[in-house]
């Protein structure tokens, strides 16, 4: 945890805040902080800054706190997953929300096991959870965007398109013949498949839509490994 995230919840008064459970123990524990000591703060979707501990013991934790800087911006990428396993699905929203992406579409897949979409992980609550522990990694305030898509045609007919206007599309997929070039400094809509990649018709009808294939290594790779590597590649386009 590299910044506490604070909620309207904790705040006492303008700029004093008490904590409690999860944000405490981890200030015992790692940070070891006592009285007087600053720490690095943001509040959920607005400022950050520090907080200066007034009150601290086994029970809550109080801070006095100034709020004056603005995240860092956001990536310019938005993220087009296929559902993985639940336990990849947790690493990769956490990766995701840390490279800044602002935008996550989770979409069915032939190869997607229809019992990933009963998975708890999907719960709202939980998938906060993720967000939250990739803001606190990254020192960011802003809370990404995720939204679920049971069904593969009418997501790419349907709102792909929308999604994509102002945006080039890509398609990171291990098996296609070459790859097209990638213009730089766009926005970009970045598609990933599920282990094994998009089945041939997943890619036939993903390129109907104008994503381009962008073959990344001769290697198979984990999804949230491709997902690290596509924006990292994606990115350097863009600067």
């Amino acid at each position: 945890m590299n910044m506490i995230l604070l909620f309207d919840e904790d705040y006492m008064a303008a700029n004093e805040v008490c904590l409690r459970g999860r944000r405490l123990r981890h200030v015992l524990s790692v940070h070891r902080a006592t009285v007087g000591h600053q720490l690095r703060v943001g509040h959920l979707g607005g400022l950050q800054g520090h907080g200066t501990i007034t009150c601290l013991d086994d029970n809550q934790l109080k801070m006095m706190v100034q709020l004056e800087e603005p995240s860092p911006p956001p990536c310019r990428i938005e993220l087009v997953l296929a559902l993985p396993r639940p336990k990849v699905l947790r690493r990769t929203l956490i990766t995701a929300t840390t490279l800044g992406i602002k935008k996550i579409s989770l979409i069915n897949s032939w190869r997607v096991e229809k019992s990933f979409w009963q998975t708890p992980m999907l719960q709202p609550d939980k998938i906060q959870q993720c967000l939250i522990e990739g803001l606190e990694q990254c020192r960011d305030t802003q809370l990404p965007q995720v939204q679920t898509y049971r069904l593969f045609k009418p997501f790419v007919e349907d709102v792909l398109p929308q999604q994509l206007q102002g945006r080039c599309g890509v398609i990171a997929h291990p098996h296609v013949e070459g790859s097209e070039p990638v213009p730089c400094g766009a926005d970009y809509v970045l598609a990933i498949g599920p282990e094994g990649g998009f089945i041939p018709y997943e890619v036939d009808l993903l390129c109907q839509q104008g994503l381009i294939p962008l073959v990344l290594s001769p290697r198979i790779l984990k999804v949230e490994t491709a997902v690290c590597y596509a924006v990292s590649h994606l990115t350097s386009s863009i600067l």
